[in-house]
């Protein structure tokens, strides 16, 4: 398959058709079945898919909410009408849809470029109003572009909605210049056999004409200022330096630069002073930014922040600034009329944008840079303050600079803004750190670690025992414990992880739980609840801090617990506008505590679930120590099991297994499988027989699982080995599952190679067994493929490490198991993993009797002394005389109804195994004789006399077996 480049991210793209069962459709299908796909899918849309798992989304639902209220003449609407316009005039003919959505998914505007399209399509395709969000659609251009807040693509099955798989769009945020807020979403929507790169840039040129649009909407005292900036830098300007284009900047930095630079410049603003800094950028950079102080002729006072780069050449051409008015693309200008004064479409402190009275033309550069006096007063860490008064021989010999313009604002308007920003950008930056997991207390410490230092100094957060387990609190109030601290420091005397918290009826961490709001304390000193709970300590805490908010934590109406937002003494308390982001941020980070409690409810659920269907011990034989090991996924439970089975003729059945998937229904099947695989065995069929009926048994479920078609195919493999330690040979067969490890007694380690069969469910193909013999003391491993496939390593190198951790035959199997997950299970495992090691032993010959006979009654009673003899011999006098009885019952039977020739062999293990075996397939059924019936009673009476009897079927014919208790001998 073909790989290209999507352009808007950056990120390689599996092209092909997405309902072939390859590329995005393959990999979808995995995804949803609950396989890895790191691989193969795009990292934003491998995070979209599974913020809609958490979400509970489903690919096949049909409705989407609609909002009646939403504005049909906004700002935004207003803005893209006449873009829209054009781009349906342009598009005419072809099949691309074009939709404007606001900032919460809300589609506004909706355009064709064929009509028909809008007669054809379904209501949600063609009427605004549908909530696009990807809480509701799940992955879709609308919504992700919000969620990534840039360009972006998505690719048909790349859509989590089935209804858009035949599809493809581009979607990218368009914001207000002025606040940096994303006000909507510009979307193009086609099928997928349109896709052509060039919409890229008509997408991008396209949101630029309606932020432009946008632009035209300021107010008029941003008017005011950035006309005065514009006429006294002209004049300014004359004969000292130049201005450069828009995009002759812009086009230099990149988002991050420009986010640098613009916080610079509302800092610069909200200080309300004549300065220059030089500010750094990451790459080595710097640019100076020059705050001037300025009136306009209404009096409105502000700041314009210029930017400074160093100068051409003298020779080279100079730029004229462009014009609001200047054609994109054939996209009309906006009404507000001609000039773009900002250099950098940056975001923040409210800077003014402004049509100026006349245009404004580039003047010749000069030698020497515009200055103004006055020093710049010390600015933050990094950011180094330069003087602004270098007279016309300072630089005589360096290259004018190039000046734009970067931001206008009130600095009052500034100070805000730049508080608002930052607010913003500490709730951004909380909707990506708080809830990477689903780890109640790793979700909590994420929270902790968010608000410090950028909130708090220090913070604690308490949680009941209960939400910990992933329960339901009955009295969050009494049942805290302290869960997270966290602080610039570690000096500070908070009571210690996992104590129990008790607070007081007044303190404020308890007013807050009663209340559901968040309690300010602006001076801990004052505060005479939280003084009263622990006047000892909290006179401790005195010497640290000085300022609290309390927040509960509620999510979904459950309460969870309580934050405690701590101030030090070097810090100013905490005013208003910090309770109102503390409790927004402690809402998001409750949603996050609460998926988490939610999560660990239902994987304790599920587990319990598991271990209650996984063998709870190992049944008593003398054919093989076992032990073994099941390691639970992190994230989530699957269907891995293993079973040990003692069989007749002292036999071992051991069992392991693998349910495709994660999650209950995988738990369900491989009970269902566990339970299906042990009857089985307990017929006594040869491994390839039992993978034959587990396969039917597979397909059948999958045919009549109602829930099959939402949740994929059920598919299972396993590995079946039968161990005889009267011959010590072992017969094997598997579907589709890892082969087991062979540890010899000298040490060396082997992976047989049996044939692989299919995995089970696939249906009509054959399962082959191969018969290995292994000397007494061997090891045989048995595991599943979480333990040596990991996507972060390689299958080879694992494998390796599995022979070098089983290469030491001296050690107990129960070691070996230890050995095993400590080399080479991951440290985190993606999928569960089972383990079975089992060391075989060899039955003594000296316990093992056989005749061999030929279809003659007359030789029944032979056979009878012969065995009491050996009974004799084993000490076994008391059981002579039922083993007696039943030898002859079995043989008489297959002299008459089988066919010889016929052996006889008589085991003694923990029970008297007396087997009869003969070259006929028929078998014997046990029945009640009538009265009058004069034979019959045979089988009867073995079954009275036998701890437990059965048939088994071989190559050669059956064996009838009876099993003879010894607990009185």
């Amino acid at each position: 398959m073909r790989r290209s480049v999507d352009r808007s991210g950056g990120e390689p793209i599996r092209a092909g058709r997405a309902t072939d069962g390859t590329g995005p459709s393959r990999f979808r299908e995995r995804f949803l079945q609950g396989e890895p796909v790191e691989a193969g899918v795009r990292t934003s849309i491998l995070d979209s898919w599974r913020r809609c798992r958490i979400l509970g989304l489903s690919p096949d639902q049909s409705g989407l909410p609609f909002r009646e209220d939403f504005d049909p003449d906004g700002r935004v609407v207003r803005a893209a009408v006449p873009v829209l316009d054009r781009l349906q005039y342009t598009f005419a003919g072809t099949a691309i849809n074009i939709s404007v959505a606001d900032a919460s998914g809300t589609v506004l505007l909706r355009r064709f470029g064929e009509a028909s399209l809008a007669r054809a399509l379904p209501a949600i395709q063609t009427v605004p109003g549908f909530v696009f969000a990807e809480q509701f659609a799940g992955t879709n251009g609308i919504g992700l572009a919000l969620a990534e807040r840039r360009l972006i693509r998505v690719y048909g099955a790349e859509h989590f909605a089935e209804r858009s798989q035949e599809s493809a769009c581009r979607a990218l945020p368009f914001r207000d210049p002025l606040s940096g807020r994303i006000e909507g979403v510009l979307c193009f929507g086609y099928p997928r056999s349109a896709e052509n790169p060039g919409l890229a840039t008509v997408i991008r040129k396209a949101a630029e004409a309606i932020e432009r649009r946008l632009l035209g909407q300021s107010s008029a005292r941003e008017r005011a200022l950035l006309r005065t900036y514009l006429d006294t830098g002209a004049e300014a300007a004359a004969g000292l330096h130049h201005r450069i284009r828009v995009e002759q900047l812009a086009l230099e930095l990149n988002s991050r630069d420009r986010a640098i630079l613009m916080e610079k410049a509302a800092e610069l603003i909200s200080r309300a002073q004549r300065a220059a800094v030089d500010v750094p950028l990451p790459d080595g950079r710097r640019i100076t930014l020059v705050s001037r102080p300025m009136t306009s002729a209404s009096g409105v006072e502000g700041i314009a922040i210029e930017a400074v780069l160093p100068g051409p050449s003298p020779r080279e051409p100079l730029a004229i600034p462009r014009q609001f008015d200047e054609p994109l693309l054939g996209f009309p200008a906006g009404p507000a009329g001609p000039a773009v004064a900002l250099v950098l479409p940056l975001s923040g402190a409210a800077p003014a944008v402004v049509p100026p009275a006349q245009p404004s033309v580039t003047p010749p550069p000069a030698h020497l840079p515009a200055t103004a006096p006055g020093r710049a007063t010390a600015g933050d860490a990094g950011v180094t303050t330069t003087d602004v008064d270098a007279g016309p021989d300072d630089h005589a010999d360096s290259p004018p600079p190039a000046r734009g313009l970067v931001m206008v604002g009130e600095p009052h308007v500034g100070t805000y803004a730049l508080a608002a920003r930052r607010r913003l950008e500490l709730l951004s930056e909380a909707s990506t750190r708080i809830g990477t997991t689903l780890d109640v207390r790793r979700t909590a410490r994420e929270l902790a670690e968010t608000a410090v230092p950028r909130l708090a100094d220090f913070v604690v957060i308490d949680l009941p025992e209960a939400v910990l387990r992933g329960e339901e609190s009955a009295d969050p109030r009494s049942d805290l414990r302290r869960t997270v601290v966290h602080g610039i420091r570690d000096d500070c005397p908070f009571s210690p992880v996992g104590k129990r918290v008790d607070y007081g009826p007044t303190a404020p961490q308890l007013r807050c739980l009663t209340s559901g709001q968040a309690v300010l304390e602006p001076d801990l000193k004052a505060a005479a609840g939280w003084l009263a709970q622990d006047a000892e300590h909290s006179g401790q805490l005195l010497s640290h801090v000085h300022s609290l908010i309390a927040v509960p934590l509620v999510a979904r109406g459950v309460v969870l617990g309580t934050v405690g937002f701590y101030r030090a003494e070097d810090s100013a308390p905490f005013g208003d506008d910090d309770r109102s982001l503390a409790q927004e941020l402690a809402n998001r980070a409750a949603l996050s505590i609460d998926n988490a409690r939610r999560y660990t409810r239902e994987r304790t659920m599920v587990l319990a679930l598991q271990r209650s269907l996984l063998p709870h011990g190992l049944p008593d034989q003398d054919a093989a120590e076992v032990a073994h090991r099941y390691l639970p996924a992190e994230s989530d439970v699957g269907g891995d099991w293993y079973d040990v089975i003692p069989l007749s003729g002292t036999r071992v059945g051991l069992f392991v297994g693998d349910v495709v998937g994660h999650g209950m229904l995988s738990a369900a099947t491989m009970g269902r499988l566990r339970t299906a695989a042990r009857s089985f065995a307990e017929l006594d069929f040869p491994p390839d027989e039992v993978l034959t009926h587990l396969d039917n048994l597979v397909g059948r479920l999958d045919r009549e699982d109602a829930a099959a078609e939402a949740t994929g195919i059920i598919g299972a493999t396993c590995l079946y080995a039968i161990y005889d330690p009267t011959s010590q040979q072992c017969t094997m067969a598997r579907a589709g599952h890892p082969p087991p490890a062979l540890v010899r007694p000298d040490g060396t380690v082997s992976f047989p190679d049996l044939p692989a069969g299919p995995p089970l469910g696939l249906g009509g193909l054959p399962f082959e067994a191969a018969e290995i013999h292994l000397p007494e003391g061997s090891q045989l491993v048995l595991y599943t493929d979480g333990l040596i496939e990991d996507r972060h390593r390689d299958v080879d190198v694992v494998l390796d490490q599995l022979r070098g951790a089983l290469a030491h035959p001296e050690r107990a199997p129960d070691e070996t198991c230890q050995a095993v997950l400590d080399a080479v299970a991951p440290a985190h495992p993606c999928d569960d993993i089972a383990l079975l090691v089992a060391r075989t032993h060899a039955l003594d010959p000296r316990r093992i009797a056989t005749w061999d006979l030929p279809a003659d009654p007359a030789l029944v009673s032979e056979v009878r002394s012969s065995a009491t003899r050996q009974l004799v011999d084993w000490g076994l006098d008391e059981a002579a005389f039922a083993a007696e009885l039943m030898l002859s019952e079995l043989v008489t039977n297959a002299i008459r109804h089988g066919a010889g020739p016929i052996r006889v062999r008589l085991l003694h293990d923990r029970t008297l195994i007396c087997e009869v075996s003969d070259t006929s397939n028929t078998a014997p059924h046990l029945r009640r004789a009538a009265s009058t019936d004069e034979g019959g009673r045979g089988l009867f009476l073995v079954a009275q006399l036998a701890q437990s009897w059965g048939t088994r079927y071989t190559p050669e014919g059956k064996v009838i077996w009876a099993e003879c208790g010894l607990d009185g001998v």
